[in-house]
């Protein structure tokens, strides 16, 4: 799939949901240089979304009143969970369009589609609404972001033809996770010949810093390339994938999946073999798959901070950082915030894109931090 000046598109977005902080608001200077250094290496695919906080309005500062429309192609999303009536669905579209200036979306996707919301797109009519948004020209290309099974997605792609891309969840991780069914949903994707955007390749940051095993395999191969080079590369490498978006929340990380993306190779056949003896490797792994996408802690009526801790828990679980783990647990709970104030109310595995028992790992979090 081209843009619709006829270029092929680079195969690394920029994902503006993890986005560098200073203190409590975002660091818009870091955002511009990282933007700068983006735009400057040849690639153009910004992805941002209505519920991202601070997100578009951080877009408009250090992207479109810096450059030329022309110069870049921007992604947002609309998010029926958090519109109460058709009315508020349809305005977080125009409310995207005045938070960032950009005049029109290269790319829109109804956001997060899965089994326990899906129906809703349908009955506030925003098939139709974005058909219509794409008609008046304030939208090139419509589509949706993804978290559930392949079924379902075979269904929606037979319902809705007129979709030109779809976003997936895809890592080597969880390639044949039966949960995330990555591989599953890919395949489903391009019986459909839909081109496919990738989100979470580097599984929030977890693939960055695997377990110690995958780490030594993976520079024990390649000593320069960092763990989350391998990542991207292996999503990137896919066919029929038209980008894939990083969620850099830093300069260091922009300059990093730079070096190896600028002059994409997709990985060959002895890489692959890498990656297949990770896969098998983390299979064997005990640490808690969390994208760290906080969904989960949005409407948790404890306030714990769910990801903080699976992170803390898997310091130990993946690298035996018993100590280390045992300090970011700390950091992260506070009175009335434990793993175990957990009242297990179900709330956070609803919203869970990744489908994750997050009331057994807290559980299990809460013994394993009260043994210390």
């Amino acid at each position: 799939m081209s843009d619709y000046f006829g270029k092929e598109v680079p195969k690394l977005g920029f994902g503006l949901m993890r986005l560098p902080k200073k203190g409590l608001t975002t660091d818009i200077e870091q955002v511009k240089k990282m933007v700068d250094l983006f735009l400057e290496a040849g690639f153009t695919y910004f992805d941002t979304a209505f519920v991202y906080p601070g997100s578009e309005a951080a877009t408009r500062k250090a992207l479109v009143e810096r450059y030329p429309r022309e110069a870049y192609t921007l992604a947002t999303k609309l998010n029926v969970m958090a519109a109460p009536t058709e009315k508020a669905a349809k305005k977080q579209f125009q409310t995207s369009l005045e938070r960032t200036q950009a005049g029109y979306f290269d790319y829109y996707l109804l956001h997060a589609l899965m089994e326990n919301n899906y129906a809703r797109y349908d009955k506030l009519h925003l098939w139709d609404f974005v058909r219509e948004q794409k008609e008046k020209g304030l939208i090139r290309y419509c589509g949706f972001s993804y978290h559930s099974g392949p079924k379902l997605l075979d269904q929606l792609l037979t319902v809705h033809p007129e979709v030109d891309f779809i976003q997936l969840q895809i890592n080597y991780e969880d390639w044949e996770n039966l949960s995330v069914a990555s591989r599953a949903n890919y395949e489903v994707a391009r019986k459909h010949g839909k081109s496919v955007v990738i989100m979470e390749p580097v599984k929030g940051g977890r693939l960055a810093d695997p377990p110690a095993e995958v780490k030594k395999l993976l520079r024990d191969y390649h000593p320069d390339m960092s763990c989350a080079s391998w990542a991207i590369r292996f999503a990137a490498s896919l066919d029929g994938v038209l980008t894939v978006l990083s969620g850099m929340s830093d300069t260091a990380q922009m300059e990093d999946n730079l070096s190896y993306m600028k002059d994409f190779k997709p990985l060959d056949a002895e890489e692959q073999k890498i990656i297949q003896k990770a896969q098998r490797l983390l299979g064997k792994s005990a640490t808690i798959p969390c994208t760290a996408c906080h969904y989960c802690t949005e409407g948790c009526p404890k306030k714990i901070a769910i990801p903080e801790i699976f992170a803390a828990a898997n310091k130990r679980l993946g690298n035996g950082q018993m100590q280390e783990a045992l300090s970011d647990y700390r950091n992260a709970s506070g009175e009335g915030r434990l793993a175990s104030d957990c009242i297990k109310c179900g709330q956070c595995e609803r919203a869970c894109p990744q489908h994750l028992p997050i009331t057994q790992h807290l559980e299990q979090c809460a013994q394993m931090f009260t043994e210390n």
